[in-house]
């Protein structure tokens, strides 16, 4: 099976994540994992690959997640130099993470550090993954686009998606 079908067959298990909470980063770098995020990981899922995101963020893979998305990526031609800048990119600064036995997760200084995050943070869903936003940035994302800009967007992004359901 390919890995995308491996992909949809994860998303049909989990129906997506969903939601975002708000979570606070204690003076050690910790963050609990809000219990209605926990909900929506599968019985035992503790260990998570925390890396940049592609604005300013961190991304938060479940295990299972990121291993699709490598398996993809390490497919691709090593001798486009495309290929090894995004790889470099997509994989710098990617680390292991494991909730603790509180349910807290630390974020590395250094990631920490890219996506600008103070005390207060939101823990995003995506899919398949998590965002994780200084407040202030993720609610000035949503103060900055206005409807009728997220109605361009849909139709630009969504249109042929949807006459193919």
């Amino acid at each position: 099976m390919s890995t995308s079908g491996n992909l949809g067959n994860i998303y049909t298990q989990m129906n997506g994540f969903h939601g975002e909470y708000e979570a606070t980063v204690d003076a050690k770098g910790r963050f609990l994992l809000p219990g209605g995020l926990k909900k929506q990981l599968p019985e035992g899922e503790s260990r998570f690959i925390l890396s940049r995101g592609f604005e300013k963020c961190l991304t938060l893979y479940p295990l299972k997640s990121w291993e699709l998305i490598i398996a993809k990526i390490s497919q691709l031609n090593d001798f486009d130099p495309k290929v090894r800048q995004f790889r470099r990119q997509f994989t710098g600064g990617a680390t292991e993470v494991e909730l603790d036995g509180a349910g807290r997760m630390l974020l590395p200084g250094s990631l920490k550090e890219f996506a600008g995050l103070s005390k207060d943070i939101v823990v995003s869903a995506a899919l398949d993954r998590f965002e994780i936003w200084d407040a202030t940035a993720y609610k000035k994302i949503f103060e900055d686009f206005s409807p009728e800009a997220f109605s361009s967007l849909a139709q630009e992004v969504m249109a042929d998606k949807m006459e193919k359901l």
